[in-house]
């Protein structure tokens, strides 16, 4: 299939930088440069759009995409409460599908005919971001460098790119790969490779290390009305500010850092380290409020969604009718999320020091330990001979036999 204008999702990194004008080269196309503003921060945009002309793209379109990430992908992740094998809060993933949307928008708008990604052939984001293709503009064909050209290393591409005279300021070495957004940075390579290796100070980009962290803990007060953060400590916000004020609160006091091994859709393991600290502190608050509101079924059926949205959102299935069939139990479970929570941040720990909410099922007069008038303990007992009804039987048969 011939190619005469390709949108390529640009990062001003090394890799896509080459890939401008690799892709004028051997598809002789138009090259348009679109990058996505996922809170990344100002430094990875600064000149990002000089930089992609300097590439040889013929145009460069920066979109602010942060309000969509947060309003149409974080926040309703967090209602199921999505973890990926335990830990991880689906930074890079949960970025995806606005990313490739907004891509797939501009290509369709400027009437291109191919999209294109910088994702290696190793990695989850191919997978990512061409089922979201897929699903969206199946007519419109990927390019996917990585597992075409011949280049196999840093060098080599600066090499090319020296070819080709197109400025960078890409070195030989690189320790880490890095991927951030307003979520979460992940981290990658160097040392990482050596699962034996602790990782060093110098991975860890926003977080204090839990021993640099302040000796006095802190206290945050979360607001939520059915599953939906209202409030930080009083203060009305919305999702963006919310999650860069949550960011710098948690990373003060050495929250949201994990390292894990993972499984990834490839079927290959790898390992990286991930800061979370705005989000570590929203699924402990919501959790929080759950164990007043969830009666014991809707929990293990929340926890039992849960499982299934991560594995959902970590293989890039965003855009298929089974997200928005767990999306509309786990909305519907949380009408009832509504309630404050006070979190403690305290050296790398986040704890639950209060909750309340006004439809707790939790009941100080049936809970406590002192007299009541309301709990009469004898009928426990019947409850018990119905409960191991079962159990009863079978050892009957047994003392039978």
């Amino acid at each position: 299939m011939s190619v005469k204008k390709v949108v390529l999702a640009y990062s001003g990194g090394l890799d896509t930088s080459a890939i401008v004008p690799w892709l004028k080269d051997n598809y002789n196309c138009e090259v348009i440069a679109f990058v996505a503003n996922v809170g990344q921060g100002d430094e990875e945009l600064a000149g990002v759009e000089q930089k992609a002309i300097n590439s040889g793209a013929s145009s460069c379109y920066v979109v602010d995409l942060r309000q969509e990430l947060v309003n149409e992908v974080i926040f309703p992740t967090l209602k199921t409460g999505a973890v990926y094998e335990g830990q991880y809060l689906l930074g890079t993933s949960m970025a995806r599908p606005v990313i490739a949307r907004a891509q797939v928008k501009l290509a369709l708008e400027l009437g291109a005919d191919a999209l294109c990604h910088g994702c290696t052939g190793k990695g989850n984001d191919q997978v990512r971001f061409e089922s979201c293709f897929a699903a969206l503009a199946p007519q419109l064909k990927v390019i996917a460098p990585w597992r075409e050209w011949k280049f196999n290393s840093r060098q080599s591409l600066l090499d090319y790119l020296a070819e080709k005279k197109v400025p960078t300021t890409a070195s030989a070495t690189k320790i880490y790969s890095r991927d951030a957004n307003l979520w979460h940075i992940s981290h990658e390579g160097g040392e990482l490779e050596d699962p034996w290796c602790e990782p060093s100070e110098q991975v860890w980009m926003w977080t204090k290390s839990p021993e640099q962290a302040p000796d006095h803990p802190a206290y945050v007060e979360l607001s939520f009305a059915r599953g939906l953060l209202t409030s930080v400590n009083g203060q009305q916000l919305d999702g963006v500010a919310a999650i860069e004020l949550l960011n710098e609160l948690g990373s003060e006091h050495g929250i949201g850092r994990i390292d894990i091994v993972e499984n990834r859709l490839v079927g290959m393991k790898s390992r990286g380290c991930y800061e979370t600290p705005g989000g570590t502190i929203l699924l402990a608050g919501l959790k929080g409020l759950e164990a007043l509101v969830y009666d014991r079924s809707s929990l293990k059926y929340r926890e039992e969604i849960g499982l299934e949205f991560a594995q959902l959102v970590y293989d890039g299935r965003w855009f298929t009718p089974l997200k928005d069939a767990l999306l509309a139990a786990a909305t519907s479970l949380a009408e009832q999320l509504t309630g404050d929570v006070v979190i403690k941040l305290y050296k790398g720990n986040v704890t639950v020091a209060k909750r309340r909410s006004v439809n707790t099922l939790y009941s100080e007069a049936f809970a406590t330990f002192e007299g009541d008038e309301v709990y009469d303990q004898k009928d426990a007992a019947g409850f018990i001979r119905l409960y191991s009804l079962a159990s009863r039987i079978r050892a009957m048969h047994q003392q039978k036999d």
